[in-house]
């Protein structure tokens, strides 16, 4: 296997767009009504064989809820059994130690859950499921007898923004090995919560919030997700504070020091086989029921264009940071139409 200029590290897999909850922000608009997608057992045996034979990615099992799917732990089998590392992504209203049972026993090395609030009201509110906090606990309490490793991710948007900190540090406490910070991106469900997207001036104010909380942060690692200026406000704070910190990653991380990585080192398969640069970039690069998806990566023509910074337009196309930020060009798009448009909630105006 050759060396690639980029190489794919991390893949979300829709394994079925069906979902058991409603939330306000969701990239697909899920619900229990949506047809499960065109993956069964044969198809997905044969894309991981396509996989490994050119990359070695971490595959998280995604939905909608993964574990609508009888045969998701079949599916972890099958990828950890060629050598994929394996993930996946719940929401926890399904998980039970039998469950957990059967995630170690499918190889599945790690577990993400969402959690959108401090509290049952505010959590409630924004997955539109009454008993969605308290899920979240139990599944939390369930993981840690079990010793599985599981990561929290946070979305925030102006409705629970003043319940960021606090998110933050119940993660923490229940034992969760990371807390990524999403700052939303408006596609499917969140197109209708446009109004609700958190302000350029408070998007830097938490950024540099979560700068200072990462600094002090020794046990759990942090990373503020679908937020590329962050990686432009640390560089911009260290050199101002005149320190030099590494930072963390897992294993299972594939950003490292990096912004904005869509169709760079991840993609996103939806359960139809449509791939797109990340979960939230609604531009299809080709379909793998129909392409080789080496030749998708490598070839696709908006993988290519999102490679070639040239092609970034007004502030981003002339920023020094590009290279470290790049800008969510998922959320460009969603409010430009234009992929390639600086970065709507950027506040910063770079030097000529």
């Amino acid at each position: 296997m050759g060396q690639k200029q980029h190489q794919l590290k991390w893949m979300a897999l829709e394994l079925t767009s069906r979902c058991n909850m409603s939330c306000v922000h969701c990239r697909s608009s899920a619900d229990a009504g949506i047809s499960a997608g065109r993956w069964g057992l044969v198809e997905l045996d044969r894309l991981f064989a396509d996989i490994v034979a050119f990359a070695s990615p971490v595959v998280v099992l995604s939905g909608g809820e993964p574990l609508l799917r009888d045969d998701v732990f079949d599916v972890a089998k099958a990828g950890a059994k060629v050598g994929l590392r394996m993930a996946m992504a719940t929401n926890g209203l399904l998980v039970n130690d039998d469950t957990c049972r059967r995630i170690k026993d499918s190889g599945i090395k790690i577990v993400s859950m969402s959690l959108d609030g401090a509290t049952r009201e505010v959590h409630d509110n924004f997955r539109g499921q009454q008993g969605a906090f308290d899920a979240f606990m139990r599944a939390s309490e369930c993981f840690n007898r079990h010793g599985i490793k599981f990561i929290v991710n946070s979305s925030f948007t102006k409705r629970n923004r003043s319940d960021i900190e606090a998110t933050y540090r119940l993660a923490k406490s229940v034992g969760a090995v990371a807390w990524y910070m999403f700052l939303i991106v408006p596609t499917g469900r969140g197109q209708d919560i446009m109004d609700e997207l958190i302000s350029k001036d408070d998007y830097e104010e938490i950024l540099l919030w979560h700068y200072k909380m990462e600094r002090e942060e020794t046990e759990v690692l942090v990373r503020p997700t679908c937020a590329p200026q962050y990686y432009r406000v640390w560089e911009q704070q260290s050199r101002i504070e005149g320190i030099s910190m590494e930072r963390r990653s897992l294993s299972f991380s594939a950003g490292g020091g990096k912004g904005c990585i869509a169709g760079q080192s991840i993609m996103f398969i939806n359960s139809n086989g449509d791939v797109f640069p990340c979960s939230y970039f609604p531009l299809v690069a080709g379909n793998v029921f129909e392409q080789s998806i080496e030749d998708i990566w490598d070839k696709s023509e908006l993988f290519e264009g999102l490679r070639d910074f040239s092609r970034y337009e007004g502030k981003c196309g002339v920023c020094s940071y590009v290279g470290v930020c790049g800008g969510c060009r998922a959320r460009s798009y969603a409010m430009t139409g234009s992929c390639f448009a600086p970065e709507p909630h950027c506040s910063y105006i770079p030097k000529h």
